[in-house]
């Protein structure tokens, strides 16, 4: 016979007041180990601002533990933001990594206590190559704070576990710091977010401030283009071959005369006086339409098209010869919009 199948202890009920209750006071007590960083921001953070500033190599991120994954955080704030960075585990250090090392580098170390054995235990190897050191810790009179050459304080009066042993505020106040240290030294370098955009291509908004219209854009024979003299027929026959939902009218240079596009076709329809058997497409097409350069980014043609309510442009260049067109699926496929 089948063994019966044991029934789920009973658990305890959960307190819905009980769970908000913890839940506020975590965010209360991380709050207030945030607001008590910002009388240290002192000259101690100038000071290391300067040293990272001065850095001929790239800052090196240290720490061990949760201390460590912050670290690890601080690395990829500070590396895309325009200071060259990246983590370094201290354990691994003392069994070779201490070579990603370099002399032109500075190294910034992580820890609460300020006594990390595994960093204490690489940091002669650092002092002896005369690398700058700056640590964070919770302790100003910790050995690692006395060994480095700028020690900001992140110490905090109460970790928000109630048990007082996991880390929580003074991960976060350690984090904070690292921050405060990434956008001041941003905004030190002029970084702006053209910057920003070159270490994050693949993100929307690398695409939105890095891809230009010459990107996008459908050139040579992928551009609806029609005599002015063409018939009504022709110009929806270029319409339909090239997809755009509109044909560019042009002279035999190229250059822009008109557009006709779907919205023209309609009110043509709708217009009793019009011939469309005989009508040319001059007669028909929207003189002085928008038009954007090749060398504009893709976001503009974006609000160009939302501006005016419109879903295709021409592309022309300094003397209004159609060099290329593009639409909105153009702008959605390149994940612009």
């Amino acid at each position: 016979m089948n063994a019966p199948i044991a029934k789920p202890q009973s658990t305890r009920r959960v307190d819905a007041d009980a769970i908000m209750q913890s839940a506020r006071t975590v965010i209360a007590t991380e709050a207030a180990a945030i607001r008590a960083l910002e009388p240290r921001i002192d000259q101690n953070f100038v000071d290391a601002c300067r040293l990272i500033l001065a850095c001929k190599g790239r800052l090196v991120v240290t720490g061990m533990g949760k201390s460590g994954h912050i670290g690890r955080k601080i690395a990829a704030t500070l590396a895309s933001t325009g200071t060259p960075a990246f983590f370094v585990h201290p354990g691994e250090a003392s069994h070779g990594d201490l070579g990603m090392i370099l002399p032109q580098d500075v190294v910034l170390a992580l820890s609460n206590s300020g006594e990390t054995d595994e960093i204490l235990f690489i940091l002669p190897v650092i002092k002896r190559q005369g690398i700058p050191l700056i640590s964070i810790t919770g302790n100003p009179e910790s050995s690692l704070a006395g060994q480095s050459d700028v020690h900001l304080d992140a110490c905090i009066s109460a970790e928000a576990c109630p048990l007082g042993l996991a880390p929580t505020a003074s991960t976060t106040a350690a984090l904070v710091m690292g921050d405060a240290l990434a956008i001041a030294l941003l905004e030190a370098r002029g970084f702006t977010s053209e910057d920003f955009a070159r270490s994050h291509p693949a993100g929307s908004l690398g695409r939105r401030l890095l891809l230009h219209i010459s990107d996008v854009m459908h050139t040579g024979s992928g551009i609806p283009t029609i005599s002015p003299d063409a018939s009504l027929t022709e110009a929806l026959m270029e319409m339909t071959r090239k997809h755009l939902g509109m044909t560019a009218v042009v002279d035999h240079d190229q250059h822009l005369l008109g557009v006709f596009t779907d919205g023209d076709l309609r009110r043509a329809l709708d217009d009793d006086g019009v011939d469309l058997r005989n009508a040319r497409v001059s007669d028909l097409m929207t003189r002085g339409p928008k038009v954007i350069g090749a060398d504009k980014l893709a976001i503009e043609a974006a609000q160009l098209m939302e501006k005016y309510q419109i879903h295709a442009l021409l592309v022309v260049d300094d003397a209004q010869r159609v060099v290329g067109a593009l639409n909105i699926h153009d702008l959605l496929r390149a994940r612009v919009v």
